[in-house]
C-alpha cells in the first residue's frame, strides 16, 4: 500500500461559520486546509494561489454560485475533487453540479460525521 500523500483541502462557502465548522469538524489525517472563500469568485482566485486537489463547495453564494465556479474549477483541473455542501433541499441543483463536474452532494445540516464520511467517499476514488 503505498502512502497517502497530503491532499489541500479549499473551503467554499458564504456563511463564515460553516466555513469554520468544515474547517475544525474534518478529521481526515491528510487532508490539509489551505484556505477559505467566501463565494466563487474568491474560490477561483484562491484556488490559483493553493492549488487545492479537493474542494468543499456551496451552491448558493453571491457574485458567483457554485455551479459556475464547479465548472470553471474541473475546467483548470479536471482531476479536482469537489464535495458540494448545500443545504437545498432539490436534488435538481445538486445533480446539476455534479454534471458539471462535482464528484459527491452533502446536505446541510450536517453532523461532523457525516460530513468526514462524505469526504473518506470522495478520496477513496481518487
Amino acid at each position: 500500500m503505498h502512502a497517502a500523500r497530503t491532499l489541500k483541502l479549499m473551503i467554499v462557502d458564504d456563511s463564515n461559520i460553516i466555513r469554520r465548522r468544515i474547517e475544525r469538524s474534518q478529521q481526515i489525517e491528510r487532508l490539509q486546509v489551505v484556505g477559505s472563500a467566501a463565494n466563487g469568485r474568491e474560490a477561483l482566485e484562491l484556488f490559483a494561489q493553493t492549488d487545492p486537489d479537493v474542494v468543499t463547495m456551496d451552491l448558493t453564494m453571491p457574485e458567483m454560485d457554485g455551479i459556475d465556479c464547479v465548472e470553471q474549477l474541473v475546467a483548470l483541473k479536471p482531476a479536482l475533487l469537489i464535495l458540494v455542501i448545500s443545504a437545498l433541499a432539490d436534488k435538481a441543483t445538486a445533480v446539476e453540479a455534479i454534471s458539471r463536474g462535482a464528484n459527491g452532494f452533502l446536505c446541510k445540516p450536517f453532523t461532523e460525521r457525516e460530513l468526514n464520511e462524505a469526504l473518506s467517499e470522495l478520496l477513496k476514488d481518487g
